[in-house]
């Protein structure tokens, strides 16, 4: 894929602040082969953008994050950071990266140590990288830990004796601590209840917008996606199908994967329910996967083209992407097709 095609969102001459270029993440499955995780993805991350990866549960996206801060090796590509490629870093640049790179995880009590109070693990930070001690070091937690707004009283509990909400936002305190520059959140709200998901999605924007944040945030609830993102991509066993910004994707979706995604979400609307696009067809394997489209054995759209040819990522305009070389027809073919089931039922 050329560089035009990724480079989706610029404006003027502001750079991309990560550059992934062909990462692949395979695991090796004995006796069966390599189960390919992530395969090919290409995209740019800008400065202070929220980008939303979605899709369904298993296709990659977690990985995606564990290899872009390096959690994981990749098995191929390239993931450039403030001139560095994290891919092939050394031990002396990696530890640079992660002053400026962090993870909010999805489970906020697994990811916490349960042998050290929350005060000790906002300490971690600063002195692993040795930037504060004694009473700085005191300081820089309570200021910390006040600006995600936890109470002075928390700081001496264990993570066991704090409710999910609470947890998450230790979890969250920890990752903004070297005050950072890009930090993934790996569904970080998926494990809490509806009113705390609020609470811990506000407090993502408004420290964005205090600290000049940039997020990939990950999730499968595409609502808190539409809500914290300025762009969504669409991921489908291992690869990129959708990018685009967030209100063209859920108002124009132009692949059929996202289509059947977006038609899936549950409407107010009774009388709508119908109209929902059912995928048929078994979903491919990520091991050892046959050349063509994997999205082809479900779509309604696919033709023999698609089972034999792989389709990159196609600039439709608008910083608008999509892998699928019928997306004009998309939108027709996918009304004709709930017009039908709602005549049907």
């Amino acid at each position: 894929m050329d560089e035009m095609k990724v480079n989706t969102v610029q404006s003027g001459t502001v750079e991309p602040l990560i550059r992934i270029r062909g990462l692949k993440k395979y695991f090796d499955i004995p006796g069966k082969g390599k189960l390919h995780a992530v395969d090919g993805l290409m995209l740019d991350i800008m400065p202070k953008e929220t980008i939303g990866l979605v899709g369904e549960s298993g296709c990659g996206k977690s990985t995606v994050g564990n290899v872009l801060l390096r959690l994981t090796d990749a098995t191929d590509g390239s993931v450039e950071f403030d001139g560095v490629d994290i891919v092939k870093a050394n031990r002396k640049e990696l530890k640079e990266i992660r002053k400026k790179t962090q993870m909010i995880f999805q489970d906020p009590y697994s990811s916490l140590n349960p042998r050290k109070t929350v005060r000790a693990i906002l300490e971690e930070p600063y002195k692993i990288h040795k930037l504060a001690k004694g009473q700085e070091l005191k300081d820089k937690v309570d200021k910390l830990a006040n600006s995600v707004g936890l109470e002075p009283y928390v700081l001496d509990k264990y993570p066991h004796e704090l409710d999910g909400g609470k947890r998450q936002m230790v979890g969250i305190a920890r990752a903004l601590a070297l005050n950072p520059e890009f930090i993934v959140c790996d569904e970080p709200v998926s494990a809490l209840d509806v009113s705390v998901q609020a609470t811990i999605i506000n407090l993502l924007i408004d420290m964005q917008k205090e600290m000049g944040l940039t997020y990939l945030f990950i999730s499968h609830d595409l609502s808190v996606v539409r809500h914290i993102s300025n762009r969504v991509a669409v991921m489908y066993l291992g690869q990129l199908v959708e990018v685009a910004p967030t209100d063209e994707i859920f108002e124009n979706p132009l692949h059929p994967y996202t289509v059947a995604l977006l038609s899936a979400v549950p409407k107010i609307d009774f009388e709508d329910q119908s109209r929902r696009i059912i995928l048929t067809g078994d979903v491919p394997s990520p091991l050892n996967p046959k050349e063509g489209c994997r999205f082809a054995p479900r779509c309604w759209m696919a033709c023999d083209e698609c089972h034999n040819r792989n389709p990159e990522l196609t600039d439709t305009g608008d910083g608008h992407f999509v892998a699928c070389p019928y997306w004009r027809d998309t939108m027709k073919k996918a009304a004709e097709l709930m017009e039908s089931s709602s005549d049907e039922s």
